[in-house]
This record gives C-alpha cells, structure tokens and sequence, in this order.
C-alpha cells in the first residue's frame, strides 16, 4: 500500500478492457479511482463489484476495490474529474477505413473536459493510456483541452495482453510516460509506485511512438518466426528446434544489438545468405514476403542515408 501523500485521485475515463484493468489496479495500489463510462452497462457492472467483462484476476481487483471504496464508477464525466489530480484517457482508437486510427472518440472526450477545467484550483494532468500517433498529444489533446495552463498533457501507453493483463499491469516489463511537462510526467510515474518497474521518462511524441515501435516489433518477431518455421518444415528441419536455439544466443540475437537506427547493412554475408534463403523459399513455393522485403528496406534506407549526406554537402557548399 502506497503511504498516503502518494495517493491520488484518479479519473480513469474509458472502462473498456484498457480503461477497466487500469482502473482496478490502480485502486489496489491505493489510489482513489472514479471510471467514467457513457455505456450504463459497464458502469453498473463496476458499480456492483464486478468487471465488465472476464479477464483472469480481474474480479477479485474489482471486488475489492469497490469494497474498500477506493473504485467506483460513474456516467457522469464532470463528476469523475472534478478531484481528479490525473484524469487516464482509456478511449478506443479504432482503425479508419484507409488504416489510419480515427481520434474521434479522444478528441470528443478532451473537448468535454475542457469546460471543466474553469476555476479549478489545482492541475489535473491528461495522459493518454490509448494507442495514438506521435504528435497526437501535441496536435489534437492539447488544442482540445485550450491549452490550458492546469492541463498539462502525457502520455502514458498501456502494454497490457489479453489474458494475462492484470499481470502484466502489476509486474510489468515496461512503463513508459512521455510528457513536456517534467513535473506532469514524474506524477504519472508515481502511480506506479511499489510496482517491480522503474519508469522511462521520455518526450511526450516518443512515449507515443514507442507503443508503435513496441507493437510492430512484435509483429515482425512473429512473422519471422513463422517464415523460418515454414521454410525449416519444407526442408525437413524442426523449426522450433531452430528457434529455440536461436534464442540462446543473448548476445547478438535476444538482445539490443542491432535495433539502434543508423545506416544499412552490408558486406557480404547478410545480403548473400538472405538472397539464398528467399531463392530457394520461392523454389519451394514457401512465401516468405517478410524475408523478401529485407533487402529491398535495407536499399531504401541506403538511399535516403546518400540523399541525406547530399543534402548536407549542398548546404556546406552554399555556406
């Protein structure tokens, strides 16, 4: 339990799966914490010590903290920030039609704080838990908000899996808060006190862009699994087997070597061994578009290193 000056008041605005898991843990950690819903279903549901919806350990959270009174819930948004010290955007981001993320219910949600924000005598910091764009802070919260000297914004994204999120909300493996506002972002920080964590403090548009880097890291690591797993099992080898020695290796394959931008890769065996493997992939008729688009990247990249070094010369010369 955190010692009392650390408590605060939190308004947790959004009790879909992010905003309902958040808020229950939060208030085991001590806090006061009000979720604000416009579905009555989700607010009556947290409202009689139950979760909205079935996720493991969820429920004991949400009993207990509505028991203790730290958790409650509500429809009513003015309601849910009018103590606050830091309101958790949790509001869906829902992708668009041509794959960008759709802002509408975000950029709803800030402009209804905005009026609520009139006389109050001590800040309430925004941070945003939903999945968002870099500069999405900076360019629609912010604005939305008025930029209001009492609302400094952050951003505070969730890494949380369906399945095993109270756990990984309780023992995470990271925590990140971005904010231009040093003070804003070290409170958000402190929410999380107690917890097995140390917080990474960072710009508010690279908090945003890590939960993307995050993601599609993820992403790529599955895919590639799955493509050398396809071609081992064409070839008559135990693509687990390779994997998992694979991942024995710390000190060039699990681990940070490698993943720092900077220029392409070259010599001869990374593009020599990736040629032969996407060569006899399609001789085996085993698509392996991730492998295939390796070489392609690392010449783009090439490219806009050499554009960039032009640039920089032209501008020498006319100086």
């Amino acid at each position: 339990m955190q010692a009392e000056a650390a408590r605060k008041t939190i308004a947790v605005v959004g009790l879909g799966y992010v905003g309902s898991v958040t808020a229950a843990c939060l208030a085991s950690l001590g806090h006061r914490v009000i979720g604000v819903d416009s579905d009555p279903i989700k607010v009556d549901s947290i409202r009689q010590g139950l979760p909205p919806f079935y996720e493991p350990g969820l429920d004991r959270f949400v009993s207990e903290g509505c028991a203790s009174g730290r958790l409650q819930a509500t429809l009513d948004l003015p309601e849910a920030i009018r103590d606050a010290d830091v309101a958790l955007l949790c509001v869906g981001t829902p992708s668009s039609e041509n794959g960008d993320i759709s802002l509408e219910q975000l950029r709803r949600v800030c402009l209804e704080i905005a009026p609520e924000l009139a006389g109050r005598s001590k800040p309430l910091i925004v941070a945003v838990r939903s999945t968002s764009f870099p500069g999405t802070g900076e360019d629609v919260v912010a604005p939305a908000l008025g930029h209001h000297p009492l609302a400094p914004v952050a951003s505070n994204p969730e890494f949380l899996r369906e399945g095993c999120a109270v756990k990984d909300f309780m023992e995470p493996s990271l925590l990140v808060i971005g904010s231009s506002d040093r003070a804003a972002a070290e409170a958000v920080a402190g929410l999380y006190r107690g917890l097995p964590v140390e917080p990474q403090i960072v710009a508010l548009r690279t908090a945003e862009m890590i939960k993307y880097a995050c993601n599609a890291f993820h992403a790529v690591k599955i895919g590639f699994a799955n493509e050398i797993g396809a071609i081992s099992s064409r070839l008559g080898v135990n693509g687990e087997e390779v994997m998992s020695v694979l991942c024995k290796d710390y000190k060039l394959n699990t681990s940070a070597a490698y993943l720092r931008p900077g220029f392409a890769f070259g010599g001869s065996c990374l593009p020599k061994d990736l040629r032969a493997i996407t060569y006899r992939g399609q001789s085996l008729n085993v698509k392996l578009p991730l492998l295939n688009s390796v070489l392609p990247g690392n010449d783009a990249h090439l490219a806009r290193a050499v554009a960039a070094e032009i640039g920089r010369a032209s501008c020498r010369e006319r100086v």
